[in-house]
């Protein structure tokens, strides 16, 4: 059984820094595909960064310089570290896992709040 747990989030205020953390089991880690998400509050759960098995990267403009996603395969581990937080990165954060043929394993989520 494929199962996520996040760790890290927090309060926070602008310009300040958090990493996320994201410990998988049950996944042979190296070979599956994972990535952040946020959900604010009315909004659509959009995509932070992905990291490719092959350790390719993708950032949107909005966290672009700011966020910067690695993977620890020793540990089974991913991790977001977030830079200059912005009062508009407040949202819940999902770690996720993408297994190619079976589909996404989302973690349970992990609130990030961001003050002026």
């Amino acid at each position: 059984q494929v199962r996520l747990a996040e760790s890290g989030g927090g309060s926070v205020q602008a310009g300040g820094s958090l990493r996320l953390s994201c410990v998988v089991s049950g996944v042979m880690f190296s070979s599956v595909g994972m990535g952040w998400h946020r959900q604010a509050p009315g909004k659509e759960r959009e995509v932070v960064t992905g990291v490719a098995s092959g350790g390719a990267t993708y950032y949107p403009d909005s966290v672009k310089g700011r966020f910067t996603i690695f993977r620890d395969d020793a540990n089974n581990s991913l991790h977001l570290q977030m830079n200059s937080l912005k009062p508009e990165d407040t949202a819940v954060y999902y770690c996720r896992v993408t297994i190619i043929g079976i589909g996404d394993y989302w973690g349970q989520g992990t609130q990030v709040t961001v003050s002026l």
